[in-house]
């Protein structure tokens, strides 16, 4: 019986197993996955994200500064050794213990807004680190695209390239007919089929290309299963008119300087540097504290509870009658001891003590810490203001360098597309004086390479104007999609 049971159970682990690997397998990712999968699944994100907790636990700080801090301490010791004994005045080794114990607290009353302004701080810091976290996940989210139109481009060009090898195929079976009959030189069907031969190493390069480039997606997605991972079938065979006039260069420069995370970085940092300038000054101010304190302890030494006249030597001479010499006498008293009072009455009644009170601390001079404290606080301010000025010149630079490709790309797209219809009509009316005898296979081998070389640039100018047109709408604030 268990081992039937046993059975059944690995058999169904099987079944889910296989059930899952062949979801994996079959699945055809498509970008908006790539990249959410890219996104939630980063070490680069992960990281961020952590720096975001950390920055939450900083803010807490910050708002525990505002809270009265509260302490317990206590103390028990054993005292050994030559002590002198309260009841007969005399050194004794003996051994006693004493216990002690208290509470303690405060509140700052006033301290210059520090902590206001640590606060206001600790929250810049978790914005500055969103801002850094909106920014990675945005660099990985175009990457993931660069890399998926790379597939893509690759597709197309297979689906491009395997036309070229079934035309040179049905070229050289009909060459192979004409040389039989005697219609043209045997020489015509070896040009063929060096053609079709460098038809074939194009459709394996191409092909290859495309394994190439979804390895590089897979990597970049962080994927473990390569070989059976597939990108969907997306179709960009007609690009959106785009009219890059709408879209002028000041324009998404503008909208730019509002969207984009390294500049709101930039902005933010210097609200820190700001923060860290009132938080600095504050040092120069006083602060004034409020306190309470309770103490108490306990002993087991002997304690001297009363008096008797010593029996055995009941008077003392404390002094003699001018004149007569005559002694004065007092009574002799000796201390009567007793056992120490108990724990309770002793740290709770007897023992016990507060005090509570304001302090005050003026800074005068402190070896120029709090000053030198200030002058670094604005200088980093001056610091952060040159780097936001900086990355408005480096995003502006980038925009217009972007847009300037963008213009040329639409241009060379516009370009090789003429190029591949008069290379199409070229290559018909070349195939028909072909099949008639009319064109040598030299010269027709040259017509088609001219159109496949043209459909090649067709599709590279194709791809790289989506690309630099969906750098514009990055840049711009739109969502950055492949439709």
């Amino acid at each position: 019986m268990k081992t039937k049971l046993a059975f059944i159970l690995i058999f169904s682990l099987m079944i889910s197993v296989y059930a899952q690997d062949s979801d994996t397998i079959g699945k055809k990712w498509t970008l908006q996955e790539c990249v959410d999968y890219a996104l939630d699944n980063n070490i680069t994100v992960k990281q961020n994200e952590y720096d975001i907790s950390i920055a939450e636990v900083d803010k807490k700080d910050a708002i525990g500064n505002y809270l009265p801090t509260f302490n317990i301490n206590g103390n028990h010791s054993w005292n050994s050794g030559l002590n002198t004994d309260i009841a007969t005045g005399l050194n004794v080794n003996q051994t006693t213990q004493t216990t002690s114990g208290g509470l303690s607290s405060g509140i700052l009353i006033y301290g210059g807004l520090q902590n206001l302004n640590a606060l206001r701080r600790s929250e810049l810091n978790i914005l500055a680190n969103r801002y850094q976290l909106d920014k990675i996940k945005d660099d990985i989210s175009l990457f993931v695209i660069n890399a998926y139109l790379d597939v893509l481009f690759g597709k197309e060009a297979v689906n491009v390239a395997i036309p070229q090898v079934e035309i040179s195929r049905e070229q050289l079976r009909r060459t192979s007919q004409l040389v039989e009959a005697g219609t043209i030189p045997k020489g015509d069907l070896l040009d063929i089929q060096a053609t079709l031969a460098n038809d074939e190493q194009n459709l394996i390069i191409t092909q290859n290309n495309v394994r190439i480039s979804l390895l590089s997606l897979a990597q970049l997605l962080q994927l473990e299963d390569f070989n059976n991972f597939e990108v969907a079938e997306t179709e960009i065979s007609t690009l959106p008119l785009v009219n890059l006039a709408d879209y002028s260069v000041d324009k998404i420069y503008e909208k730019a300087l509002e969207n984009r995370y390294e500049i709101k970085i930039a902005e933010t940092n210097i609200e820190l540097a700001e923060s860290d300038i009132k938080l600095a000054k504050g040092g120069l101010q006083p602060t004034l504290s409020g306190f309470y304190n309770w103490n108490s302890g306990y002993s087991n030494r002997n304690q001297i509870i009363g008096s008797e006249i010593d029996p055995d030597n009941p008077f003392r001479v404390i002094g003699q009658v001018e004149g007569s010499g005559d002694n004065v006498l007092s009574e002799n008293f000796r201390p009567i001891t007793g056992g120490p009072d108990s724990f309770s009455d002793q740290f709770f009644d007897l023992n016990k003590r507060s005090s509570f009170g304001l302090s005050l601390r003026i800074p005068i001079l402190n070896g120029f810490r709090v000053s030198n404290n200030v002058k670094r606080a604005k200088i980093r301010y001056d610091q952060r203001q040159y780097a936001l000025d900086q990355e408005e010149l480096d995003l502006q630079k980038i925009i217009y360098t972007v847009y300037t490709d963008a213009i040329g790309a639409l241009k060379l797209y516009e370009a090789t597309q003429i190029s591949v219809d008069a290379q199409n009509e070229s290559f018909r009316y070349a195939q028909e004086k072909f099949d008639v005898g009319v064109l040598n296979s030299f010269d027709f081998s040259q017509i088609k390479n001219r159109l496949v070389k043209a459909e090649s640039d067709y599709l590279r100018a194709k791809y790289d104007f989506i690309f630099k047109v969906k750098l514009l709408e990055f840049y711009y604030g739109l969502p950055v999609t492949v439709q």
